[in-house]
């Protein structure tokens, strides 16, 4: 039935063949205006896992109950001090928070000024008082800047401490390193330079010095999801800010971007670029392969012309059933190509072959419609099958794939027995001259026949030898290591784990109220893998009354001083070379009471700021821009630590509440691992000791974890689909077990070595190219049966004949264009290519050896089969011809 369908068609299309090309023009340009209109690419990679799923569901209430740390570009300001990203950071925030067209908010991380004002009650009682003796100790110094906060009053604090030392009241030795790093501004400003300087290096050091030299803004900006980049105008805002505002490291500070929207734009950006140069070099290698298959220009641009046909209507056909094109989805063009132009090469290279034996065009393109009508009506089936598995997966974005890869498979067959007849027609290739197989491989053929027992046994050892490296086949369910390592959000990213109060790898848990929350926290606690949680009432320091009193002297007695009511007037240009001058001859009076390195330091400022007295007016602007904003911020912070008042769940500010409790009072709870390496086997310890205690926990190790087994779960049932419906639709056909065995069991066999090698050459399956496994059984199914059919045919010497020839170019043109997907700049695309070229590879050796050898030679009476096909395709002729 199907040869005698196909036999029809191709008739058909060979006597009506402008109208065909009439209507397939027709057909195309509706579809190209349909895809024009309605083009839409949703790059929301949320969306590739259905929603339904309980571990979606509970990241969904979290998201919905704390919006604003959902889709976020983490900005990261690193400063040579910590004034210099405080200072960078603020800069940043004022210059962007108004352009709420791009932006929902940028702020700073709401717990930075909480913990400006109350942080020294979170340290313990000693530490409190130590810090409180620190203050009162340099409060002649602080004071002298808060009365006069110029640069007249920064050379009266160094006077001033000059001053100590020559009344014996400060050993020179201690002044030293003040002087040390005071010089450092001056030195600078006579170079004609403006130094980085940290006047909280005077009174901090250790941990908490270092740790504030880095400065967080969060950016939720408005995405556009139909954009490639959904983030990258937003992004290019925050870059195009950061150049303006001259926050580069020359200047004391580095500014990185990070978070999931810089994450997902630079893989989106990745694979974009060079998208246009590979996708040229992959259309010029399969012309080539189409030339060394064809060996006709006229037979290249006919079987051109029908894949570009079949290409734009699987297009808009795509268009029509899914609406917009996801991440995934959009494979659905190389995958097009690479696999149906198989159907144009076979079609064509067995043309070639029947126009060999007859002289006439009509007879040799119906002759071969009629010999691949079956092969290719089965192959187009069982590819369209292997896509369509997908669709019961809850991974939404293969799903899609295979709604339009699998209906761009029938459309390729039909364009290939439509189109393809009547652009030969039209274009009237000429006449073969000579054979079309390969009569160099007769040898092969020979050797296939008499030794295929031998060819079966060795090929199975091999892959059953090969069996025990399954067990290393690994899963890599990261998707950041789907990314570019060397990407400015990744490596951020990766420099952001590396401390514990930074890292991401934290474990997220909604609690229906603070008090449940605090009897889970209390469970969670226990567990070992946790190293730390963190609730609202965390931020609730404890013991807080004895170190409230600690605080209260010093700031009674400094705090007035540090806020002056009236300050002192404003220096003019004059007035600050003087007060240079009179700190200069102070400090060479310090030197003078003492020798060796201490003695030189006082000396060195002294000369420096005697230069400064007399240098040109930029030099001592240099100054002032070195050190007067950090001095502000100096000032305010002792301002704001002195003014730490009782922390109680009702005096917490409303913008760090609500980081924490909704207005419904439902809870959060953020949890931080022990082990924050992040490797795979950290990440799924304690995401899976979590979710022992608290199932409807989330956050990025539960979202890799439960992603990972969702992907996994979801290929395999389509490829328990794939394998299913491919062996009925082979039975179909076929009407024998041992035939559909035959076809099958290469293609087992190639899935087995492909996964071996996998292993061999360190290539893990990730999200990205575990997609070639149940295409394996679509595309690999197609080359067994195209060998299977002509064998049933009768058809000996397999190797030799046209069909070899055909399956090796389509294979090859197959393998081109998943090349371009290995050249990608993607890793996870790359590493789709090369896991979709070596299942390739594995399949065609199958198909090539083992195939043969196992079908043996064609049974009894399988040259009936050939005879009826010469008599439907004289029939189909005649009707045509009539």
């Amino acid at each position: 039935m199907l040869t005698t369908i196909v036999a029809r068609i191709v008739a058909a299309c060979c006597r009506h063949a402008k109208l065909v090309l009439l209507l397939a023009l027709v057909a195309t340009v509706a579809a190209v205006t349909y895809s024009a209109t309605h083009f839409a690419i949703n790059t929301d990679s949320s969306k590739l896992i259905s929603t339904k799923l309980p571990w979606r569901q509970y990241e969904a209430q979290f998201n919905k109950a704390f919006p604003q740390n959902n889709d976020l570009i983490l900005v990261v300001v690193d400063g040579q001090t910590p004034e210099r990203a405080q200072q960078a950071a603020a800069a940043l925030v004022e210059k962007l928070a108004p352009q709420t067209s791009n932006f929902e908010f940028v702020r700073l991380p709401p717990e930075e000024a909480f913990y400006g004002r109350e942080g020294l009650l979170f340290q313990s009682l000693d530490e409190v008082k130590q810090a409180a003796d620190r203050l009162e100790q340099s409060s002649p110094l602080l004071s002298t800047l808060a009365y006069d906060p110029t640069l007249r009053g920064i050379a009266s604090a160094v006077q001033l401490i000059a001053t100590g030392v020559v009344r014996d009241k400060l050993p020179l030795d201690q002044a030293a390193p003040l002087f040390t790093k005071f010089a450092v501004p001056f030195d600078e400003a006579l170079a004609g330079k403006t130094a980085v300087f940290s006047w909280q290096s005077l009174f901090q050091e250790g941990h908490d010095y270092e740790r504030g030299k880095r400065r967080f803004v969060l950016v939720k900006p408005k995405l556009n999801f139909s954009d490639i980049e959904p983030g990258g105008h937003a992004t290019d805002i925050i870059e195009t800010t950061v150049k303006e505002l001259n926050l580069v490291p020359s200047t004391g500070v580095k500014v990185r971007l990070t978070g999931s929207i810089p994450l997902n734009d630079e893989a989106f950006s990745s694979v974009k670029d060079g998208f246009a140069l590979n996708s040229a070099i992959t259309v010029l290698a399969v012309i080539l392969l189409l030339w060394l298959a064809l060996k006709s220009v006229r037979l290249i641009v006919a079987v051109f012309v029908s894949t570009a046909v079949g290409l734009l209507l699987t297009a808009g056909i795509g268009f029509f059933l899914v609406g917009a094109l996801n991440l995934i989805s959009i494979a659905f063009a190389v995958l097009f190509v690479g696999i149906g132009v198989d159907f144009g090469i076979q079609l064509s290279v067995r043309y070639r072959e029947e126009r060999f034996r007859k002289a006439e065009l009509l007879p040799a393109i119906v002759g071969a419609g009629v010999r691949a009508g079956r092969g290719l009506s089965l192959a187009g089936a069982a590819t369209a099958a292997g896509f369509y598995s997908f669709l019961p997966t809850d991974y939404r974005g293969v799903s899609e794939l295979g709604i339009i890869a699998g209906t761009g498979m029938i459309i390729a067959f039909f364009t290939s027995i439509t189109v393809l007849p009547a652009m030969l027609i039209l274009l009237k290739p000429p006449a073969e001259g000579k054979e079309v197989g390969y009569s160099f491989l007769a040898p092969l053929d020979l050797f296939l026949e008499r030794r295929r027992w031998w060819v079966v046994g060795v090929m199975l050892a091999v892959m059953i030898a090969g069996l025990p490296l399954l067990r290393d086949l690994r899963f890599d369910f990261n998707p950041n290591h789907l990314n570019n390592p060397h990407s400015e959000s990744l490596e951020t990213l990766d420099d952001l784990r590396k401390d514990p109060a930074t890292t991401t790898n934290k474990i997220e848990v909604l609690a229906p109220s603070l008090d449940a929350a605090q009897v889970l926290a209390g469970k969670l606690a226990a567990v070992p893998e946790v190293a730390s949680l963190q609730t609202i009432n965390t931020f609730i320091p404890p013991d807080q009354q004895p170190k409230l009193d600690a605080l209260k002297d010093v700031a009674e007695n400094l705090g007035p001083e540090l806020a002056p009511t009236k300050l002192k007037t404003a220096p003019n240009e004059q007035d600050d070379r003087d007060a240079l001058a009179s700190a200069a001859a102070m400090l060479k009076q310090a030197a003078a009471k003492g020798t060796g390195p201490a003695a030189d330091t006082a000396t060195h400022l002294a000369n420096s700021m005697t230069k400064l007295a007399a240098a040109p007016a930029e030099a001592l602007q240099h100054v002032r821009d070195a050190m007067l904003p950090p001095m502000h911020i100096l000032l305010d912070q002792i301002r704001g630590s002195l003014s730490a008042a009782p922390v109680s769940l009702a005096t917490i500010p409303e913008d760090l509440k609500t980081d924490w409790l909704t207005l419904d009072g439902q809870a959060r709870i953020e949890i931080t691992p022990k082990d924050i390496t992040g490797t795979n086997a950290a990440l799924q310890q304690f995401s899976d000791a979590v979710l022992a205690v608290a199932p409807n926990a989330t956050g990025e190790p539960v979202l890799i974890q439960q992603s990972g087994k969702t992907v996994i779960w979801a290929f395999i049932e389509a490829g328990l689909w794939a394998l299913g419906s491919i062996a009925v639709i082979l039975y179909l056909a076929l009407r024998r077990i041992s035939d559909v065995l035959v076809t099958l069991v290469p293609l087992l066999f190639a899935g087995l070595i492909a996964m071996e090698l996998t292993v061999l050459i360190g290539l893990p399956i990730n999200f990205a190219n575990i997609i070639a496994l149940p295409l394996l059984l679509g595309l690999g199914v197609a080359f067994k049966i195209y060998f299977v059919m002509a064998w049933r045919d009768g058809q000996t010497h397999l190797l030799q004949s046209s069909l070899t020839r055909a399956v090796f170019f389509s294979a090859m043109a197959t393998a081109v264009a998943f090349g371009s997907l290995w050249s990608s700049n993607h890793p996870g695309t790359s590493s789709m290519g090369k896991l979709l070229a070596l299942s390739l590879a594995c399949t065609l050796i199958a198909a090539v050896f083992l195939q043969p050898a196992l079908m043996g030679p064609p049974r009894e009476g399988a040259k009936k089969q050939e005879e009826f096909e010469e008599e439907e395709a004289a029939r189909a002729i005649e009707k045509a011809v009539a």
